[in-house]
């Protein structure tokens, strides 16, 4: 499966990162910077948190 980014819609809540530390941090910029976008076993439920607690949806398993 894979993170899909909608990087215009992003705001760089922080709330995915902290959801998926392992797979995505906010750089410098407050900018979203996904560590992976392919994800399998454990880290599909990671990823499915970090969309599920995005408050302008910018995320979403693929």
């Amino acid at each position: 499966m894979k993170i899909v980014l909608d990087r215009p819609r992003c705001e760089g809540h922080g709330l995915c990162e902290e959801a998926a530390p392992q797979l995505m941090h906010l750089d410098d910029e407050g900018e979203l910077v996904l560590d992976r976008e392919e994800v399998d076993g454990a880290d599909i439920a990671l990823a499915n948190a970090a969309a599920r607690v995005c408050p302008v949806a910018a995320l979403r398993v693929a």
